[in-house]
């Protein structure tokens, strides 16, 4: 929110950064245009975070009595940016996945890590703050599996189970780590050595992955690949909607349905079921 809101600053307001912008002066006819603009710039989703930015200032503003409460109604009129887009990125086939942990099975810790990254990603779907973010007391063994304690978006906590080859790369990875208590994830060093004790960036998790894919031969990769692959899969599957919300850490299930392959199989099927009369005067090529 905080880059939303310098943005707004910078290319809309004319300010150097959000700080500078005497925001309890602006009035609905401000808002409005920003909408406006971030509409002509923005996809949807994104035009209607950085909109959500700003209400969100405004609202606070009237909270410290910066702000007229009559503005504050007019500002909460502005609507939404409407329309939708198709999501960016891509979920893995089967054959991919596997290529991805192959990757990793050179033995070496770092190896070890890195499919434990994956597992993580794609067995648990958990964004990259919440992988980088976990420490060896978030998991635990239960019965015959394995749970994953997340914090996630807005500091809400979720459960998330383990099972069959997820489990046992984490499994595999500990053994390697040991017991030592903090970061569950260790950055590397030469040799395939973990750096004992030091956790891992956000950002190293997507290093690690585009790393993976390289070897793998896999095309383009980021660890919301992982995630969107793990609600496609579920959704595939069979399980309701409403569980791999909870699975997911999805505030609303609208979220979930953004990742539902399942009508655009269902769209594909359908338009090899029409037979165009067109026969080609030249070959191809």
């Amino acid at each position: 929110m905080a880059g939303a809101l310098n943005i707004i600053a910078r290319d809309f307001l004319g300010f150097e950064n959000a700080r500078e912008v005497p925001w309890a002066l602006l009035r609905y006819e401000h808002v409005q245009a920003i909408r406006t603009k971030l509409g002509e710039r923005y996809k949807p989703a994104t035009a209607n975070r950085y909109l959500s930015a700003v209400k969100g200032v405004l609202r606070e503003a009237w909270r410290l009595g910066e702000f007229p409460g009559e503005e504050l109604e007019k500002v909460r009129d502005v609507r939404s940016v409407p329309g939708s887009a198709v999501p960016a990125g891509r979920a893995l086939s089967k054959g991919e996945l596997k290529s991805l942990m192959d990757s990793c099975s050179d033995g070496t810790p770092v190896g070890i890590r890195d499919a434990a990254v994956i597992a993580l990603g794609y067995g648990a779907g958990l964004r990259r703050t919440e992988i980088s973010g976990l420490s060896l007391e978030d998991i635990r063994t239960e019965g015959a599996g394995m749970v994953v304690r997340v914090v996630g978006k807005g500091a809400k906590e979720r459960l998330v189970y383990l099972d069959n080859g997820a489990m046992e790369a984490i499994a595999d990875y500990i053994e390697a780590r040991g017991q030592a208590p903090g970061a569950l994830l260790w950055s590397a060093r030469k040799g395939g050595r973990l750096n004992k004790g030091s956790g891992m960036s956000d950002e190293a998790v997507a290093v690690i992955l585009k790393k993976c894919a390289a070897r793998a031969g896999v095309g383009k990769l980021s660890p919301h690949d992982l995630r969107r692959s793990f609600v496609s899969d579920l959704l595939d599957a069979g399980v309701d909607i409403a569980t791999v919300a909870a699975m997911a850490g999805h505030a609303r299930v609208t979220t979930t349905q953004r990742y539902d392959r399942r009508g655009e199989e269902a769209k594909r099927k359908a338009a090899g079921t029409l037979h165009v009369p067109y026969k080609r005067t030249h070959p191809p090529g």
